[in-house]
Formats: C-alpha cells, sequence, structure tokens
C-alpha cells in the first residue's frame, strides 16, 4: 500500500496540501478530482515521489520511503510512474520513446517487441510507430506517454489529466486498456481529472480535493461564498438560489453538499430540510459497477448533482428534461 501520513506541502510558504491520510490500496483504480488549483497535481507528485513533503510521511507497505529528512527511496521510485498532464517524448519515434524504458530494463529484443505490440494494439498507436513528436497531436502525445508508462509495468501507475486532449473515441480506448491491463494483473491506477462522468464511469474510487484537503463531495457540489456575521442557520446567494447552512463561521469559506444528502423527489415533500429547489434534470452518470446514479439538476441557473440507487432512478422515471425537486438539510451542508 502507497500511503501518505500527516502530510503538508507547501510552496514559498503557501500550504497546497494538507492530508492527515491518503492511502492507496494495491489494484485500485482511483479517481482524484478538484477545481485548478485543489492540489491534484501536486498530490500526484508527491505519491510518485518526485517531490518531498514539506512536513509528514509517505510510506510503502508500513515503511517510510520518503519524507522532509529522507531523499526518495530509488526502488520505490523505480515501481511508480507518473504520467503528467503536459507529457515530455524523447527524441526520435514513437517505437523509439516506447524502446526507452525497456532498454534501461535491459529487456531482450522477443520479451520488448512483445510488449510494444500489446501496448500499441491495446492504445492504436500503430498508425503512429515511426512519427516523431511534432508530427503528432497533442492527443496522440498522451497516448504514447501512457502506452510508454504501461510498457515498463509499474506497480503503480499515476496520470495527469490524461484525456483532457483526447476525443471521445480515444478517451474510451485509454481506459480500456487500462481496465485489461489490471484484469492482467495487480496495477494501482490514480487518475487525476476533471471528466467526472468518466470518473463515475471508471473509477472503483472517487477522492475529492477542496483547497488541498479531501472533501466528502466532488467539484460540482463545491460553492464559494462569503458568509455573514452570527450564529446558527445562515442564508447565502448562491447564482439564482438561497442556501440554508448551520455554521457559526464567518467571512470566505467552501460550501460542500454530499449528493448522497439530497434527497430526489418528483414533488416537495413535507421534511425538516431547509433547502428545497425546483429544477430539471441536465444530465445522468451511472457509477462504476451500476451501484447508483448521479443525478445532474439545474435549480436556478446553479447546477446540483444528487446521488440516488439505480432502483430509484428507475422509479422516479428520471431522464434529461424531467422537472424534479432537490431537499437537503441546513446541518447537510459542510464548511470548510
Amino acid at each position: 500500500m502507497l500511503e501518505l501520513a500527516g502530510v503538508r506541502h507547501a510552496y514559498e510558504g503557501r500550504v497546497v496540501l494538507d492530508l492527515e491520510r491518503f492511502a492507496v490500496a494495491p489494484g485500485a483504480l482511483i479517481a482524484i478530482v478538484g477545481h485548478n488549483g485543489s492540489g491534484k497535481s501536486t498530490l500526484l507528485r508527491l505519491l510518485a515521489l518526485v517531490e518531498r513533503p514539506t512536513a509528514g510521511e509517505i510510506r510503502w507497505d508500513g515503511a517510510v520511503v520518503s519524507s522532509p529528512r529522507l531523499r526518495p527511496r530509488a526502488p520505490a521510485r523505480r515501481r511508480i510512474t507518473l504520467v503528467e498532464q503536459r507529457p515530455v517524448l524523447f527524441r526520435g519515434t514513437v517505437r523509439e520513446n516506447l524502446e526507452y524504458g525497456l532498454k534501461l530494463r535491459d529487456t531482450a529484443r522477443t520479451a520488448m517487441n512483445g510488449i510494444i505490440g500489446d501496448v500499441v494494439g491495446r492504445l492504436g498507436l500503430g498508425p503512429l510507430l515511426n512519427r516523431r513528436r511534432h508530427e503528432l497531436s497533442d492527443g496522440e502525445v498522451q497516448r504514447v506517454a501512457v502506452a510508454r508508462a504501461l510498457a515498463v509495468r509499474p506497480d503503480v501507475l499515476l496520470l495527469d489529466e490524461p484525456v483532457s486532449s483526447a476525443d471521445r473515441a480515444a478517451a474510451n480506448a485509454l481506459y480500456q486498456a487500462l481496465a485489461a491491463e489490471r484484469a492482467a494483473r495487480a496495477l494501482t491506477v490514480c487518475i487525476a481529472s476533471h471528466q467526472l462522468e468518466e470518473a463515475y464511469r471508471w473509477a472503483d474510487s472517487i477522492r475529492a480535493l477542496a483547497e488541498g484537503r479531501l472533501s466528502p463531495v466532488t467539484p460540482e457540489n463545491l460553492f464559494r461564498v462569503d458568509l455573514p456575521a452570527g450564529d446558527g442557520t445562515k442564508h447565502v446567494r448562491v447564482g439564482g438560489i438561497d442556501i440554508a447552512v448551520m455554521t457559526d463561521r464567518t467571512g470566505p469559506v467552501v460550501l460542500a453538499v454530499p449528493p448522497t444528502d439530497i434527497f430526489v423527489s418528483l414533488q416537495p415533500l413535507s421534511t425538516s430540510a431547509r433547502n428545497v429547489f425546483s429544477g430539471r434534470v441536465t444530465g445522468m452518470s451511472i457509477e462504476h459497477r451500476g451501484a447508483g446514479v448521479h443525478v445532474r439538476a439545474d435549480m436556478g441557473g446553479v447546477e446540483l448533482v444528487a446521488a440516488v440507487t439505480a432502483e430509484a432512478a428507475r422509479d422516479l422515471a428520471l431522464a434529461p428534461g424531467k422537472t424534479v425537486v432537490f431537499s437537503f438539510k441546513a446541518t447537510a451542508v459542510q464548511v470548510f
């Protein structure tokens, strides 16, 4: 298990990541989601042992492999591969890029050809093998970088926005290649992504970051607001709706509404919920393994996302364009 324990990381005195614990279990596929500046890329660089944390420890199977005083240990680094959002390819052709890491590991030519043929086939890179960097689109560069990473068979693969420049077909090919690799061996994958629908579809676990901390909700239900002075229930304007929140905090904060705390109905219900909004469904996403459905709705110009069971979605006949009511308590709104 790869784990961050009591980690705080700062650049020029500004804390950008503050995590009491972040654990990555063997064989997991984790999606890390959050707004720009939430700390996703920094988290991946720490997990990749590219940077040392300002405070805390990074552990592999319980052993400390990086800390403020401990340079990342080489054996652990060799088991982790990071593909950044704008990857850099080496000089030479696509094939030579794919061969590079295998040559460093003294892989025999026959085995090398087999490995390259496998990743090329999975990611549809055959027509690109003899091309050079300047002959590739940004999306093709990303695919080549992922293939290069898969070729060296890391235990942990970290991907930063791997489909940000890809079309839907290329994105599906990437996720299917990852699924095939994970089915063949115990590969652990962490993906930082803005593609929330893809995260719901492919990931085993979704971890959301807000202001460098773990958040209970994904970015759709995060709102930056200024809370007025006073105690008890407060109302704050977000777009075209007023959200009621129970807090003694004041000033600039981030409000978080967990999708699982939003009750979905077709008509307003008689409940103690202080937040009741009517709007129309704008989209739906089925969770990985079909365990539930994320329902997006426009509430007065504000998009809210609720999580319901597949059975509830069927009973309510939820579909884009349908009028729905979202209800949640003031105490369900979390404040950061």
